[in-house]
Order: C-alpha cells, then structure tokens, then sequence
C-alpha cells in the first residue's frame, strides 16, 4: 500500500524522502507527493504517476531548501489517481501538511462538517480532511503532537497519518492505528516510514509504534504517548540486514535477484533453531509446552501466496501432529462464524506482518479464546505484536511484489512449527525429527541445484509469450504448488491461468483442454505415494490425448513421464512434504520470464501492492 516517509535532522530533507520513497516503490502507487518546513513556512509538490513524474516536477519548479520534510506514494482509494488527491494534503492556509495510509471511515461526516465550518476541501480524499482537522486543533492547542492526538481519537477506520506545521519547523509527528509505522533514530536525527527500507541507508536503530500511538520526532529524541496523552512504552530493535540487501545487487529485477537469494534464505530460517542433538528449539514460540499438548484443532489464517503455504503446511501438521487442521483466507475468516476455541492454535502467515485481512482475523481469534502463533518475515510489524507467539522467517527484503523467498522461507517455519508441535505432543520421535530436520538442511543446495538449471524453463516461457491461458494441475502437495504457479502467471503476466487438482479434472477442468493449451503437471514422487503418480500420470496422459501441451515438472529419475511429456523440467529428489520447496522454484521463474517476455514490469505489476493494509 501507500508508502510514507518523514524527516527531521540535518541532512536535506528532500533528498532523503526522495530517496526513501525510491526504496518503497515496490509497495506500489499511482501517485507521489513531497513537503518542506523552509523560511517559516511549508513547500509541497505532487505529481500522478510514478516517482519520474514528480523529479521532473521539481526540476522544473525546485522546493526550497529545508531539514524537516516528508513524503508519500499514494494507491487510490478514495478519488482516482490525479495530482490534486495525491499526497500530501494541506489546510486552506497552507500551515499543516499530512499524509496518510488507510481508510478513514467517517471521513464524509468529518468532510460536511468541515464544510459547514467554511473551509474548503480541494480532493476527493479522506485524507485532506484530517489536515483541516489538524489546524483547528492546532489554533486552540499550539502543539501539533497534542493536536494530533486529539484529531485521531475522531477518525474511525485504520490510518497512518504522519504531519508537519510551519510553525514547528523542527519537529514531525505520525500516529498509527491498524496500519504500519515505524521509527529510526539516528545521531541527531529521526525518520518515520511504512517500513525501516525507507531509512536503512541511514541506521538501522529502530522503535516499534504501537496500536493507537502517537509519536513526536526531533533531532534530538523520540516520544511517543498513546491517543489520550498517557506515556507508552516502545521496543527498540535493531534492523538486521543493511542498505546493500535492498538493493538490486546486478540483476535486472528485485525479483530475479530474490529468486537467486532462495538458498540461502531457507538456510537462515533454520539456523538457530535446532540445537546439538537435533531437537527444534524455538524460542520465539513462547505458548507453554502443556497448552501446545492440549490443542484439539489448528487453524491457518492467510492471503494470497502465504495462503498457498499455509494449504501445504496442512498436509506437514495433520501427518506429524495427527491434529485436524483447516486452512482458511483471512478475508473470510471471521465472516463465517468460525468454531473456535481455548484449545484452538491459529496460525497466521503474513510476509509483511501488516496484512490487514489477516490481521482483522488473528484478532477475532483472539476474542474467543484462541492462541495465536504467526508466522511473519517483518521484525517489529503489527501482526507478530499482536500474536502470544511468532516464528521469522528471516529473508530479508523482499522488495518485488510477488512473493519468492518469502514463500519458500513460510513453507521452512511451516514445517518447524509442524515438527515442533510433533516433538512437545509426542508424535513424533526424536530420530524421526531428526532425519526430517537432516533433509530441510539438505534443502538449500537443491534449491540451488533447481536454480542452475533453470535456462530451459526461462526458453519455453519466451515460446509462451503469446498465450492467453496456461493451466496448473498437482496432487497431494502440489496442488497448493499448483495454485501459486498459477497465482504467479496472473501476477505477472496478466494471463488467464488457474489451477487445479488433477484428481478433479474430470469433473469440469477437462472441458478447458484444446489443442496447443500449455498445461504444467507437478507431478508427486513415485517413491513416496505410488498410487498418486499413478494417477497424475493417467492425468498427463488424458490431457496430451486431448492435444495439450504437458509440461511436467518431474522428480530425477522419473521415467514413466517421459513419453508423455512435451517439455520436462527435472527437480531432485525430496521427501514428498517437502517436494514443494524445490518445485515452486522453476514456476517462480517461469512466470517472470514470461512476463518479462511480454513486457511487463516485473518488480510492480499492475493494479497490485506489496502491503495489503486496508481489507
């Protein structure tokens, strides 16, 4: 969603929110906005459209010079995406300027009575309304923080809201309420940003913003109280990767370059976390061993791609832990009345921690009674906070909207957690931990393996460029690969393309299949469960028979497939639970080869954004 940045220090202002919003162009927009505190009073340009748009402005019409500014990139919510409703929005007298991510619910109440006041609303946001808000305030109080304070205890809905007033040139102050903020402070100096990418250049010294929180920056120090003026207590944390890992490091795309990263991302989600006799040892998991034992359902709670990994970590837990598990899309979850309970474990799987669907679900299941355990790639995002426990993936950055390494690294915390649950509940015995724990570790280097041989993969997706529709089938496990490599194609290349069980694809699907369709089998080990390659490979055989194009992605040393595949993409040999580690990683790099083939941008596809915080 929306990218925020502020600053207050001695360096340019402009040049650093330029250059964080540069860093947080990955969460798309559709328009940018800057704003600068210089010679007692406040300068502001915005333009529609990507960042070019507003640097050509202020080369034509430059900013004076100032160290206290901020800036934002908007994605339309309210009102399209045109220079008047980007960001930042100031009073009628030009004094206070805010910028916002979220909805404001009552904005249109809030918007009449402005207007029976007499002032005059120049967009058609929510947001322009709490910068009216702020200057009323602010003529009775005389202190922004205070003003802010009581502006947000009238906003109903969930709001980022960072503000400067021209008669506080050296102070910036941001509130939050279910939306992510984040502070940096630094020698004489402070930021405020939707995540720490925006200021890692700068220190990676960061605070966490509570819920409901407001937060007062200068030079010289942070204070933060909550909505009614009471002191808050904050977490400082230390940011643990630097400015170099945002970055594209040589590739063409933040995607290829997160792609490549894969290894060694699954490699760090385990360190740590097995100790000298190949117990699991997760510390973050704070729930108490003797409630874990008492769990009778688990529960999964997630959006998009991080619902995909959830799918499969269902097959890992209910085969470890013999514990039911459902798995659930967050948006719907507390709609449907769900059956929850003390003894329920609800996972939920979010890559950013902010994902607001999921955590609108996290809190219902908190209500009635439930742990929540989340499974999260964002240190000191809302949604671990919020949890009795959580589990990093530690990935790093993931900058390119659609999701990689931070899938790989969910399906890793996935299966600890299953394992975990298998260990404390004595389902599982230490040998057969162990031998588990051996072949994850094993994992990485055949990732990597994948990854070397990828060229054919990248050839066959540029024949493909032309196609409107591809279809995904799999079994067991990969099916939920299924679904993500067709997630991949439609984030990408806006392309027509679903997938399936192939179990089902006598009962509808098949009616699909034409001469020439490109259909991708993932196809389950014969090793593991003969019975399910048997089947699958009946399926490839029914859909070729049909005029399909197979392209079959197929254990080394499978050769019953071969006559029936027109393309073969060889992965290496896993145990079955584990199988999708290594086959996501060839429709990963289809789909961006693809896309790239028909011209997309890679990193930012269309109509999509990296944070989903509003639901």
């Amino acid at each position: 969603m929306c990218g925020i940045v502020g600053y207050v220090g001695s360096q340019s202002a402009l040049e650093v929110v330029m250059a964080g919003l540069k860093r947080l162009e990955y969460r798309g927009y559709d328009s940018a906005g800057v704003a600068v505190l210089a010679d007692g009073g406040l300068a502001a340009a915005k333009k529609a459209g990507k960042l070019v748009n507003l640097e050509k402005e202020l080369g034509a019409r430059p900013l004076p010079a100032g160290t206290t500014g901020l800036g934002h990139t908007r994605w339309a919510t309210h009102g399209g995406p045109t220079d008047a409703n980007a960001h930042p929005h100031l009073d009628n007298a030009g004094r206070v300027c805010v910028v916002h991510n979220g909805i404001i619910e009552n904005f249109a109440l809030l918007r009449a009575e402005l207007a029976e006041r007499g002032h005059e609303l120049l967009s058609d946001t929510d947001t322009e309304a709490v910068a009216h808000l702020l200057a009323e305030e602010y003529s009775v109080t005389g202190d922004l923080a205070e003003a802010m304070r009581l502006v947000c205890r009238r906003l109903e809905g969930a709001f980022t809201l960072v503000a400067v007033h021209a008669d506080e040139p050296d102070v910036v102050v941001g509130a939050r309420r279910n939306s992510p903020l984040v502070v940096g402070v630094g020698e004489g100096e402070a930021f405020l940003a939707s995540d720490v990418a925006a200021f890692i250049a700068h220190t990676r010294s960061a605070i966490e913003l509570g819920q409901d929180q407001v937060v007062e920056l200068r030079r010289d120090g942070v204070t933060v109280t909550g909505f009614d003026g009471s002191p808050a207590e904050v977490r400082s944390y230390h940011v643990d990767w630097d400015a170099s890992a945002a970055e594209k490091g040589g590739y063409d795309y933040f995607m290829l370059k997160e792609i490549a990263e894969q290894p060694k991302a699954v490699a760090d989600t385990l360190l740590g976390r097995i100790d000298a006799s190949g117990a699991l040892t997760l510390d973050e998991v704070r729930i108490p061993a003797a409630e874990l034992r008492e769990v009778d359902k688990v529960v999964i709670v997630a959006c998009g791609t991080a619902f995909h990994a959830g799918l499969i970590a269902k097959y890992a837990i209910e085969h470890w832990t013999r514990i039911p598990c459902e798995v659930e899309l967050a948006s719907e979850f507390r709609y449907r009345d769900p059956i929850l309970g003390a003894r329920s474990l609800v996972i939920a799987i979010s890559q950013s921690g902010e994902t607001m669907d999921t955590l609108m679900a996290l809190r219902h299941a908190r209500e009635q009674g439930s742990k929540v355990l989340a499974i999260c790639n964002t240190n000191g995002s809302t949604i671990p906070r919020e949890s009795d426990a959580v589990l990093y993936t530690h990935a790093g950055p993931e900058v390119a909207v659609a999701s990689t390494k931070a899938f790989l690294t969910q399906l890793v915390a996935c299966y600890l957690v299953a394992l975990y649950l298998g260990q404390v509940r004595g389902t599982q015995w230490g040998d057969e931990i162990r031998a588990v724990v051996r072949d994850l570790a094993r994992i990485s280097g055949e990732v990597e393996r994948v990854l070397e041989t990828m060229e054919p993969v990248r050839e066959l997706a540029r024949s493909l460029a032309g196609k409107d529709t591809v279809l995904f089938l799999g079994r067991h496990v990969g099916y939920p690969v299924a679904l993500e490599g067709a997630l991949k194609l439609k984030e990408l290349a806006y392309m027509h393309a679903e997938g399936f069980a192939a179990g089902e694809l006598k009962h509808g699907p098949i009616a699909l299949i034409e001469e020439d369709l490109p259909v991708v089998v993932v196809v389950p080990s014969p090793r593991a469960r003969s019975v399910l390659h048997d089947k699958i490979v009946s399926n490839i055989q029914e859909i070729r028979a049909r005029g399909a194009r197979t392209i079959v992605i197929a254990e080394e040393g499978d050769e019953e497939v071969v006559p029936y595949a027109d393309h073969l993409v060889r992965i290496p040999v896993t145990p079955a639970l584990l199988q999708p580690l290594v086959a996501t990683v060839p429709l990963q790099v289809f789909a961006c080869e693809l896309a790239t083939a028909r011209g997309n941008e890679v990193d930012q596809p269309r109509n999509l954004a990296k944070s989903v915080t509003v639901e």
